[in-house]
């Protein structure tokens, strides 16, 4: 069975997430009070309805208690009714909420509300780029959790030739690398003793910053 979503804030963001879930078969009902943008999520989104979210009424009938997951990606002009929105789907029982903050205020009031979970595209987007500007063998950096990062990074040139067992990154650098893109192919489980190629990728998965200090010190 197909899981189900609900996404309600049809701006850049929302519309990103209807199209990213839609990608991977997951049912969305894409929801916003403005019909314009209803009637483009509704090109691609499973059901697409026009309706003020912070009518508890109309929110209802959207079921949030019976699908999988609930986005509320209401954008920054509207904080009240993202505060409003994400308590009235928890109050209705929604099963995971994911709410989208403007500043750590409201992300505290958001997890105060019932948000399972709390995001902030756009300071994640600027970390992440600001660590590419600095440093550009970081291909993309991705928040795990709230003291961790998931990141790309191509195998700087010190690397080459050289094992994950000569270079000991967890013991010297408090890095591990989850897996190494070689290629089209993807190594889950890396082997400590074969050689790194110029051209792989590596998945490492660290505290924030701690990629960085890497990258001060090879790239």
């Amino acid at each position: 069975m197909k899981k189900q979503a609900l996404v309600i804030g049809l701006g850049q963001f929302g519309m990103s997430v209807v199209r990213s879930l839609d990608d991977l078969g997951v049912e969305v009902m894409a929801v916003d009070s403005n019909a314009e943008r209803v009637r483009y999520a509704s090109e691609f989104a499973e059901e697409a309805v026009a309706f003020d979210a912070t009518d508890e009424a109309s929110l209802g009938k959207a079921g949030p208690k019976n699908r999988d997951l609930c986005v509320c990606a209401i954008g920054d002009e509207a904080r009240e009714a993202s505060i409003l929105c994400t308590a009235l789907l928890r109050q209705m029982g929604a099963a995971r909420i994911i709410a989208r903050a403007a500043d750590p205020l409201h992300e505290r009031i958001l997890r105060l509300i019932g948000a399972h979970e709390v995001i902030n595209p756009e300071r994640a987007f600027g970390e992440w780029f600001a660590t590419h500007l600095a440093f550009r063998n970081v291909r993309a950096e991705y928040p795990f959790g709230r003291a961790m990062t998931v990141s790309e990074v191509a195998l700087p040139a010190a690397f080459v030739g050289r094992t994950l067992a000569e270079l000991a990154l967890p013991r010297k650098h408090g890095i591990t690398i989850a897996a190494i893109q070689r290629g089209e192919d993807t190594v889950v489980t890396p082997r400590p003793d074969d050689p790194l190629e110029e051209g792989d990728v590596l998945i490492i998965v660290a505290l924030k910053g701690r990629v960085a200090k890497l990258m001060e010190r090879y790239e």
